[in-house]
């Protein structure tokens, strides 16, 4: 899976959003298998047009709880917009992903302004669902 710095620079070289949106594609085929055993409805990301299921899970790691998660979706450009978040949040500690805000993230790569407002509403729904699991996770509840 590509680093942020790399869709990033990716993404900048990319001049028209026909090419972004097969860029997004093309991430979204990059992503690791989600097991069938974690496409349950306790794992369904509420509030996405498309269906998509994500499961997180911390570990400690070099003294600090290490976020991370897996995640599917039945459509194209969402398995991309998924690619982009595990860019953004895996591998952050639990403090970092609950600090981190990805709208400056979205607006430098142009999503916000490119994204059907279903599908910015899915990417806000996956977001809220990253930071919740991580909230979880940081007061001791294990990760969804």
């Amino acid at each position: 899976m590509p680093t942020l710095s790399e869709i990033t620079s990716d993404f900048a070289v990319l001049d028209d959003w026909e090419d972004r949106y097969r860029y997004l594609i093309e991430l979204g085929r990059g992503l690791p298998p989600l097991p069938e055993a974690l496409r349950t409805d306790a794992n369904k990301v509420r509030g996405c047009a498309s269906q998509v299921w994500l499961a997180t899970s911390t570990r400690h790691a070099d003294g600090r709880r290490e976020f991370s998660f897996l995640a599917d979706s039945d459509a194209h450009i969402v398995r991309g917009l998924i690619a982009i978040l595990a860019a953004i949040y895996n591998g952050r500690s639990v403090d970092e992903v609950l600090a981190l805000d990805p709208d400056p993230i979205f607006g430098k790569l142009g999503l916000k302004e490119h994204l059907t407002p279903q599908r910015s509403n899915g990417l806000a729904s996956m977001v809220a669902r990253v930071r919740a699991d991580a909230a979880a996770s940081a007061q001791g509840a294990p990760a969804t």
